[in-house]
């Protein structure tokens, strides 16, 4: 652990004090990045929680633009276990919690109806990470995950870096990852946004203006598991390729819609190269002017509207109402390992798992 930057004075409000907790022999805390345009995020190394996200609007007015909590026994206890956290060490749903594996069947921690979702009840969003804040700008994370730890084989040595850019409001989280052991990877970071800043109660996500750089998705079936087919976004509600509100189609009596009580779709992102960095959405608040791009290198991303927020209170009495919040989960499809035609997750040995996704900010004046 390496903390030495100051922690005081931060515009989130947050205290360092309400961060420091020793779980299983490893101390959390709490880490302030800042960059020289003023954007400030707030983390701590329990699930690389992003605790605040403080960007202006088109009037220099800041506020905290990610759901999130004020204590870490808030963030250990919330009910939403993934909010904002670090998800893996397989990110979104496997159909009953079962793979094959060159042969041989693994069997995960089930935690979403039949299925295992977000690497299992106590995946990387519920472990402690080695944390070394290397700059005012950066915060390196470490975690091994053990061999069988919720199901997975391998030990899988990962490494997270949280950046913020000098010259541009963004906040760029760069993923590496080693094996001993074939496994399979797919690590995201769940963090749930509301541009308009969290409030009591926070506003929905309705009037929120979305592009989603993808000509197709993979739709599910009633219990959140992709069908295998990957259909074109053309002619439906799922259509983001120019701009639409969140609201707008959300209520449509779309079989897709109400299988995920609103948008919780894999978006297969249109790709110059395989692993290139692309933009892969764009989000705008109408009212605050607040803009926010997407960039990642996977072939997906998730997009989830709160569907199941539940009005639970979060930092600073901010409430939490369904809808209030939109996710841009940046990772491989979902069920991939059961999905033979779907882009590979599968991590071997002496191979490198990567991943770069930067959430970039500005305003529309």
């Amino acid at each position: 652990m390496n903390n030495t930057f100051p922690t005081k004075g931060n515009l989130s409000g947050l205290s360092r004090e309400d961060f420091q907790k020793d779980i299983n022999d490893k101390k959390t805390d709490l880490f302030i990045l800042k960059n020289k345009k003023g954007m400030e995020v707030a983390v701590t190394n329990y699930g690389c929680a992003i605790l605040s996200i403080m960007v202006p609007d088109k009037n220099g007015k800041y506020a905290n633009v990610i759901l999130g909590h004020d204590s870490i026994d808030h963030v250990i206890n919330s009910p939403e276990p993934f909010l904002s956290t670090t998800i893996g060490r397989y990110g979104n749903r496997i159909a009953k919690g079962k793979f094959t594996l060159f042969g041989e069947e693994h069997e995960l921690t089930i935690n979403n109806g039949p299925n295992s979702l977000h690497g299992g009840p106590t995946g990387f969003h519920a472990r402690v990470w080695d944390a070394t804040q290397i700059n005012e700008c950066t915060v390196q994370f470490n975690y091994l995950s053990a061999d069988g730890e919720e199901g997975f084989p391998g030990n899988l040595e990962v490494e997270m870096t949280y950046r913020l850019e000098e010259e541009v409001n963004a906040l760029t989280i760069e993923y590496r990852a080693t094996t001993d052991k074939a496994t399979i990877v797919n690590l995201t970071s769940h963090g749930f946004f509301n541009l308009a800043g969290i409030s009591n109660p926070t506003p929905t996500i309705n009037d929120h203006l979305v592009t989603i750089n993808a000509d197709f998705y993979t739709p599910i079936d009633e219990i959140s598991i992709p069908t295998g087919e990957i259909l074109k976004v053309e002619g439906t509600p799922m259509d983001f390729r120019t701009p639409h509100t969140v609201g707008e189609r959300i209520n449509d009596k779309f079989q897709q819609l109400i299988f995920g009580a609103g948008y919780d779709h894999c978006y297969v992102l249109n790709k110059n190269e395989n692993g290139s960095l692309d933009l892969a959405a764009v989000c705008k608040d109408p009212k605050s002017g607040r803009i926010m791009e997407v960039y990642t290198t996977e072939n997906g991303v998730q997009l989830y509207t709160g569907n199941w927020l539940n009005g639970f209170e979060g930092a600073h009495g901010a409430t939490f109402p369904a809808r209030s919040a939109i996710c841009f989960e940046a990772q491989c499809f979902p069920d991939t390992p059961n999905i033979a035609h779907f882009p590979s997750a599968t991590l071997l040995p002496g191979d490198e798992y990567q991943q770069i996704t930067v959430y970039k900010f500005d305003v529309e004046e």
